[in-house]
């Protein structure tokens, strides 16, 4: 089952590979919820029970605006006859259609580079963000996490990111820098939202890692050595933090993998998740420090992610010592929550990287 503190709950999934949580159900409840309005940025749109969630909603009058990565509408090939429908994208293409034919404000994305998104704003109050692509083998066999946060402050930081988007302002063509939103706490637990290339989610990163005293527990779908991660994490573990991750089998085993300069290496263990019969990917941007701390997104560990894809993190949590006690019973909850996911992860799916 999920995790609820407060107004912040946490899913982890699919329940199809034996996760908790039914990821798409998750989804299509939370947009079943809008009475007013839903803003929706997400990398690919193909799940079928999702988007008739929303022409749903736009059917009962809400307000519903749209960005998704243009890859997934364009074909690579040019058709001979371009009115027959084909091609692997073709599902993502029939359901733009349908969008548009509800009077839905689609827009496709104008970066070159990766549009990364994954998050709605509801009503102007609610944002549910996490890993998750809103697609068949994202909420059935990918690996995969949801969080919904009730705020308005964080729906308003999620919403003024929409507005850029839905103008171009973004990626590599964003013509201003914005400020890094401020901190919030929903629930007792201190909140960060980051966008990427704006304010360096990168940095942010190391700089939540290099404040562990214990551990850093992580899983990531991708982890390149250009990102600066990983030169943190050999920083942290040479002073004596134990350091754990799993990487998705496929991009850990690439020529440009960080696993080539951190495995084998004192106090870090990685682990390989390789598709097998329920999984097909480990798809998860999450990572726990010291069990409660957790910080999640769309974010993948590559320099790419952080300085050219449209991205998102929310870190829950700190590590300060003057913080109430209730605040750090919840941080705890929701660190001991995504520890759980983690090690269940290595224990059923996981082989070691030596």
């Amino acid at each position: 089952m999920s995790l609820k503190v407060g107004n912040l709950e946490l899913f982890m999934g699919p329940k199809q590979a034996g996760g908790p949580d039914d990821l798409e159900k998750v989804i299509v409840d939370f947009i079943s919820k809008a009475t007013r309005r839903l803003d929706i940025a997400v990398q690919e749109l193909d799940s079928r029970p999702i988007a008739d969630a929303i022409i749903a909603a736009r059917q009962r009058k809400v307000t519903v605006r749209l960005v998704l990565e243009g890859d997934y509408l364009s074909s690579t090939r040019r058709r001979s006859d371009p009115y027959v429908a084909g091609g692997p994208h073709e599902p993502n293409r029939e359901i733009h259609a349908a969008m548009l034919r509800t009077a839905i404000n689609v827009k496709s994305d104008y970066n070159p580079h990766i549009f990364h998104q994954k998050f709605i704003v509801r009503d102007n109050e609610t944002v549910l963000t996490g890993s998750t692509n809103f697609t068949q083998t994202g909420v059935s066999s990918n690996l995969n996490n949801v969080v919904i946060i009730q705020d308005t402050d964080i729906a308003k930081i999620y919403g003024r990111e929409f507005r850029e988007i839905m103008q171009g302002h973004f990626g590599n063509l964003n013509e201003g820098h914005d400020a890094k939103p401020p901190e919030k706490t929903v629930s007792g637990i201190p909140l960060k939202v980051l966008f990427a290339p704006d304010h360096a989610p990168e940095m942010e990163i190391m700089k939540q890692m290099l404040k562990a005293k214990n551990r850093i527990d992580f899983a990531v779908f991708t982890f390149a050595e250009s990102s600066g991660i990983d030169d943190a994490m050999l920083s942290v573990a040479a002073g004596g933090i134990k350091i754990r991750g799993a990487l998705d089998g496929l991009s850990s085993n690439s020529k440009w993998a960080a696993t080539h300069g951190l495995a084998g290496k004192a106090n870090i263990e990685l682990f390989n998740v390789r598709k097998q019969t329920t999984v097909n990917k480990l798809h998860h941007k999450l990572m726990v420090i010291d069990e409660r701390v957790v910080i999640v997104g769309s974010f993948n560990y590559t320099g790419q992610a952080n300085r050219l894809n449209d991205e998102n993190i929310i870190v829950l949590g700190d590590l300060r010592d003057d913080v109430s006690q209730t605040s750090k019973n919840n941080q705890e909850k929701v660190g001991k929550f995504a520890l759980d996911e983690i090690d269940r992860i290595v224990q059923q799916f996981g082989s070691a990287i030596i």
